[in-house]
Formats: structure tokens, C-alpha cells, sequence
């Protein structure tokens, strides 16, 4: 069978399967839109053990980052003097620095996987009803976006490993 193909049917096949997982079983534990950002990351950083490795690392490192920001977003009041979308702006700019900065470490040098892991937590904050708020970022569930959007990456990143791997197999 051609590589083309191949790599086709095997994700097509698991797509398949990591729905069933997050609309099924497994609904609420990740999400499939997180997830498959981060297959298509794996892939695109070159789908070898060291793009496994910097897609999770880097993209739950991006995921901290937005949670602290939105931690601090959430302090600042409403009545700030600059304004809370000044002050929002700042927060995020500074937040965006210290992340494309951390980069001078080896292991967080992946800047793309980082940043993906940063939107993926901030859409699901701001698209998901009263989820921006200090009692989800602060409290210990699942809806706090360090487990959820991080499980989501790890989930999606390993998904992207084994449609490589099947795809391999259905090579030969």
C-alpha cells in the first residue's frame, strides 16, 4: 500500500477512535479538538520520538503559561486604572514573553508546540461558559484547563505516534 494511504486509513481509523473516546467513555477527560492540535503538531514537527516528546512538554508548558495568565487575569479589577483591556493586554504580553524566552531552555525550545498548547487552554477558557473563573483555575477537577487541555495534548500527541506507527505497518 502507498505511504499516502496508508497514513490515511490509519488516521482516519483512529480519528474514528479517539471520538468514540471523547464523546463516549472518556467525554470530559480530553478534548478532541486539543487533541487532534496536538496529533497534527506531532506530525508536523516531524512525527520522531523527539516531536512525541516536545509536542507533550512544550504544549503542557504552554498550557501552564495560560493558566497563570488567566490567573491574573482574573485579579485584575474592573475598575483598574489603565482599564481591564490594557491591563489584560499587558498580561498576556509579558505571559507570551517569558514563553518564547523560556525557549533558551533546551526542553521548552519548541515554541510552536508551547504556543498551541497557550491557544488551545485560552479557546477552551473563553469559548466554555463561567470556565475563566479563579474557582475552576484554582479547584481540583477535571475542568481545570492544567488537567483537561494538558490530558487533551498528551492523548492527542500519543494518537499521532500510533497512526504513524500503523501507518508504517500498513506499508509493508
Amino acid at each position: 500500500m502507498d505511504k499516502l494511504t496508508a497514513l490515511s486509513l490509519s488516521i482516519a481509523g483512529l480519528s474514528g477512535v479517539a471520538t468514540f473516546l471523547a464523546v463516549g467513555p472518556a467525554s470530559g477527560l480530553f478534548f478532541i479538538w486539543a487533541a487532534t492540535i496536538a496529533w497534527a503538531a506531532y506530525f508536523f514537527l516531524g512525527a520522531t520520538k523527539e516531536a512525541l516528546v516536545n509536542t507533550i512538554v512544550c504544549g503542557i508548558f504552554g498550557v501552564v503559561m495560560a493558566w497563570i495568565t488567566a490567573v491574573l487575569l482574573t485579579k485584575i479589577p474592573a475598575d483598574a486604572v489603565l482599564g481591564f483591556p490594557v491591563m489584560a493586554a499587558i498580561t498576556v504580553a509579558v505571559a507570551v514573553l517569558v514563553l518564547c524566552l523560556a525557549a533558551n531552555i533546551p526542553q521548552l525550545a519548541t515554541i510552536p508546540a508551547s504556543v498551541l498548547g497557550y491557544s488551545s487552554t485560552f479557546a477552551y477558557l473563553l469559548q466554555t461558559p463561567e470556565k475563566l473563573s479563579p474557582d475552576v483555575l484554582l479547584g481540583i477537577s477535571i475542568d481545570n484547563p492544567l488537567l483537561v487541555v494538558s490530558i487533551s495534548i498528551v492523548v492527542g500527541t500519543f494518537f499521532g505516534q500510533w497512526s504513524a506507527q500503523l501507518s508504517a505497518k500498513l506499508t509493508k
